[in-house]
């Protein structure tokens, strides 16, 4: 048992036995430290000004990540270290390359946003892998705004640091694995103090144990939402379990059942495997939940665990056919994930139970999956809806095993059985899909906010289904029948 979080901020380390659970690192940070190149902007995790890096050791692997620090509690860094851009600099006081290119290629304006954009970029620098082309950048910097409308020249930076040569964070790798290397201990976490509790279980036992004596201690991953709860909700929190690091519950695995995801596994470490089994939804919808800052602490389980009616995942993952496994204490349950949610801001789990992982089965062959996000941006918003769609398709045209689930749709994430009815067993024709746009109002009573009408949700949610209809009905087969044979008889090739 340990009794206070110790990690390095730079190349200073700190350990600290009294802090309250849900201080956030950019307080900390700002207050405590004086590092104040780190700004506030929106402090709610979209604008990406107070964006930091944290590297961890995994494996023998340093894995640097972008997360922003306004909704990341300083308690959740055990074990890590934080660079800021105060850190940017080498030792020999040059600029780091992506400083340099952002000066070279105009990048800052008013100069608040900058920092920020400088940090992400450093971290697009070292992930491996990826695309050095315009989207893979864009998508990159999604989670960062530049109020100034700078864009064009940070664009252009980045690609030119992008084949800048090593930085002098390179030459220290070994050093710094060895820093962290030395952090760890294995040792479960506890203090208390006058602001409140926090727990830092070394097991998913532990973690069972803990919530059998604090059932109604707050379980946080990524705090990508308890931390607006916090900062935008003031609400006080006396006992917080920071589950990020509990090596058993960040699990990914293929199994004889399908792909098992653990409840502290992020949507970015999670994304590959997804994009093997659902490669359209990936491509439609997981790329464009929060930002790469979001995605890099917020997890899979935990956008289940908080019962949004519009979180993103949910409605795939439904119409997926996923698996949701629950803990409390040595007893564990299995049940079909759209059982979970109950209703608004209720689900099903007991106290002390909490969410240890999700089995997503392995679609058959001929299974069609689709997803589509509707949302006022593209990215870094919330949705107005969400559909995910799942059926097979037989040679004939007929349709069976429909799953469709909505978001933004009701209460919580939900099927829309009536609709799977009005398509199961029969020809996919425009009767057909009359009919089942028919039933979606039947389905759903959705209401009206700021985000959209019931309306327009109950327009587009038919309307969804007529995407459907035209991408991947029987016309749209003829007429990639038709387009191939066409470029056949040219002597050319027709790409998907």
């Amino acid at each position: 048992m340990r009794h206070d979080i110790r990690f390095y901020v730079g190349n200073e380390y700190h350990a600290l036995a009294s802090i309250a659970p849900t201080r956030t690192l950019l307080d900390w940070l700002r207050e405590e430290r004086g590092l104040t190149g780190t700004k506030e902007g929106c402090n709610e995790g979209d604008c990406g000004a107070c964006t930091v890096l944290v590297v961890r050791l995994e494996g023998a692997r340093l894995v640097w990540r972008a997360v922003n620090a306004c909704i990341q509690f300083v308690c959740m860094l055990d074990g890590a270290q934080v660079l800021t851009i105060e850190d940017m600099r080498a030792p020999d006081g040059s600029l780091h390359p992506v400083q340099q290119a952002m000066v070279e290629h105009h990048g800052s304006q008013c100069g608040f946003c900058t920092p920020g954009f400088v940090m992400s970029m450093v971290a697009g620098r070292k992930a491996a892998g990826l695309a050095q082309d315009e989207r893979g950048i864009d998508d990159m910097l999604a989670g960062n705004l530049c109020r100034c409308t700078g864009y064009a020249p940070i664009v252009r930076a980045m690609r030119h640091a992008m084949q800048a040569g090593p930085d002098h964070f390179d030459a220290m790798a070994d050093d710094m694995a060895a820093r962290l290397r030395a952090l760890r201990d294995g040792a479960t976490v506890d203090m208390t103090g006058p602001a409140g509790r926090l727990s830092i279980p070394a097991t998913a036992d532990g973690l069972a144990h803990t919530l059998l004596e604090s059932p109604q201690a707050r379980i946080v991953a990524g705090a990508t939402d308890v931390g607006l709860w916090v900062i935008k909700g003031l609400r006080d929190l006396p006992h917080v379990i920071s589950i990020g690091q509990i090596a058993d519950l960040r699990r990914i695995a293929a199994t004889a059942d399908g792909l098992y995801i653990g409840a502290a596994v992020t949507w970015q470490e999670a994304r590959a495997a997804l994009a093997h089994i659902l490669p359209q939804p990936d491509e439609e919808v997981f790329r464009r939940i929060g930002s790469v800052q979001v995605r890099n602490a917020g997890t899979v389980c935990g956008n289940i665990a908080n019962g949004s009616p519009i979180g993103d995942g949910p409605p795939v993952l439904i119409a997926a056919g996923a698996q949701l496994h629950l803990r409390r204490g040595d007893t564990r349950r299995t049940l079909a994930l759209e059982d979970f949610f109950v209703d608004y801001g209720q689900q099903d789990r007991a106290p002390g139970e909490f969410v240890e992982g999700i089995t997503i089965p392995a679609p058959a062959p001929d299974t069609l999956i689709r997803a589509w996000k509707v949302s006022k941006r593209f990215d870094q918003d919330i949705s107005a809806i969400l559909g995910a769609f799942s059926l097979t398709l037989a040679p004939d045209g007929t349709i069976s095993n429909p799953r469709i689930a909505f978001g933004g749709m009701a209460a919580t994430p939900r099927r829309a059985t009536r609709t799977e009815a009005a398509l199961a067993g029969r020809k996919w024709t425009e009767a057909t899909l009359a009919a089942a746009r028919e039933a979606i109002t039947a389905d759903f009573t959705p209401l009206s906010d700021m985000r959209a009408s019931a309306w327009y949700r109950s327009t587009v949610a038919a309307n969804l289904l007529t995407r459907l209809y035209a991408e991947c009905g029987p016309q749209a087969a003829r007429a990639s029948t038709s387009v191939h044979a066409a470029c056949t008889a040219t002597g050319e090739h027709a790409h998907g």
